[in-house]
C-alpha cells in the first residue's frame, strides 16, 4: 500500500476498526474489573474513543483528563464524555509529553495503549512524573505470548499488524516496561487471549505505584 493510502487509512479507517475491536467482550470484561478502582484526579493515557468511561465509579472520580494524540478517536469519545456526571477534559497530546503538572494525578489509567505508543519508555517516565507519591497506575495490556509458537507468529505478524491496527505492536512486554520505569507492580494477573484475538498473546492487568528511589 502506498504511503498516502496508509496515511488516509490511519486517519479515516483505523480508528473505527480499533474502536470496534476493543469493544469486544474480552476487553470489556477486564475493564469492568479494573477501571472502577480509579479514584480522585484521574489521567487516562491513551483515552481513545472513551471505552473506559462507562466503567468508572462516579462516586470516586473527581475529574478525568483523557490524553490521546488521535483527533478522530477523541471525536468518537466526545458523546460519552458529555454523558458522565464528573468533569472530563479531553486533550489531544502524546503520552510521551503529558501537558500536566508534576504530581497531578491520584490515578493514571492505561488500557491497551503501551502497544501503540511510539516510545512507551518516555510515556512511562511522564506517567511517573504526573503521579502523586501516593498515586497508582492501573494498567490493562496485551503483550508477548507465553508460548513459543504464538510468540513466533507475533514476530511474523508484527509489522503488518501495526500498519492496519493503529500502530499496535504485538511483541512488547508491558510488565517489563513498567518495572524499568521505576514503578513497582503491586498487583498483577496474566491470562491469554483466545480466538479471535489469539495473536494478542498475554492479557495483563494490575496496579503499580511509584518507586521511592
Amino acid at each position: 500500500m502506498c504511503q498516502s493510502c496508509l496515511s488516509w487509512y490511519a486517519r479515516c479507517v483505523a480508528p473505527y476498526i480499533v474502536h470496534a475491536g476493543c469493544s469486544a467482550n474480552a476487553f470489556a470484561d477486564m475493564r469492568k474489573r479494573m477501571i472502577p478502582r480509579a479514584a480522585g484526579f484521574v489521567v487516562e493515557v491513551g483515552f481513545g474513543s472513551g471505552l473506559n468511561l462507562p466503567y468508572y465509579d462516579v462516586g470516586k472520580v473527581k475529574r478525568l483528563v483523557g490524553i490521546d494524540p488521535d483527533g478522530t478517536m477523541l471525536g468518537l469519545a466526545e458523546p460519552k464524555s458529555r454523558s458522565v456526571p464528573f468533569d472530563v477534559d479531553c486533550i489531544r497530546a502524546s503520552g510521551e509529553r503529558l501537558p500536566l503538572a508534576d504530581s497531578f494525578a491520584d490515578t493514571v489509567v492505561v488500557t491497551y495503549a503501551f502497544c501503540t505508543i511510539p516510545d512507551p519508555e518516555a510515556a512511562l517516565t511522564e506517567i511517573r512524573r504526573v503521579l502523586k507519591s501516593t498515586g497508582r497506575l492501573i494498567f490493562i495490556e496485551h503483550g508477548q505470548a507465553e508460548g513459543t509458537r504464538c510468540r513466533k507468529w507475533q514476530e511474523r505478524l508484527n509489522l503488518v499488524w501495526g500498519r492496519f491496527a493503529g500502530g499496535c505492536h504485538l511483541n512488547r512486554d508491558p510488565l517489563q516496561l513498567i518495572r524499568a520505569a521505576g514503578l513497582h507492580v503491586v498487583e498483577a494477573e496474566r491470562d491469554r487471549f483466545r480466538l479471535p484475538f489469539w495473536q494478542l498473546g498475554s492479557h495483563h492487568a494490575g496496579i503499580a505505584i511509584p518507586g521511592t528511589g
